[in-house]
């Protein structure tokens, strides 16, 4: 299993963090099996919850939770002050529910009470970023029969 990407965008629907996670294993892979690098670049993310929210038959609704196709899914939380968590996974990748949750405790614990980051501004933060990396390959362990998928 793998995931792929993850993203966070700020409530004015700015990216304000990237992490490109999954490095394809060859030539081949990278030219038919993962094909994300041309169509999932910022700011698509970005501007696909704008458009989901609008289209939605819903009223009041916040956008894309998960969006599913063959090659990737993905998933979108979004908290109460608007900052949105997206991850780009492989379709069978179990856990991403937790996972985005795990990523907004690294939030708020690493990026929120360090002293030199501005709230809506890009997040650079080695705590964070190392700590992110650290979730993500636990996720990825977890296999695809993990809790929360």
């Amino acid at each position: 299993m793998a995931i792929f990407s993850v993203y966070v965008v700020n409530k004015a629907g700015g990216l304000i963090y990237q992490l490109d996670h999954y490095a394809p294993r060859s030539d081949t892979e990278k030219t038919f099996s993962f094909p994300l690098d041309l169509v999932l670049r910022p700011p698509f993310p970005c501007r696909l919850f704008a458009i989901g929210s609008q289209l939605s038959p819903e009223v009041g609704s916040s956008g894309i939770e998960m969006l599913e196709t063959d090659t990737f899914k993905l998933h979108c939380f979004q908290t109460l002050t608007g900052i949105k968590f997206v991850v780009l996974a492989d379709p069978r990748q179990a856990g991403i529910d937790a996972l985005l949750r795990k990523i907004y405790e690294i939030y708020s614990d690493f990026a929120l009470k360090n002293p030199f980051y501005s709230l809506e501004m890009p997040i650079r933060c080695e705590l964070f970023d190392q700590n992110l990396k650290l979730a993500l390959e636990v996720a990825e362990k977890a296999g695809p029969f993990g809790p929360g998928s």
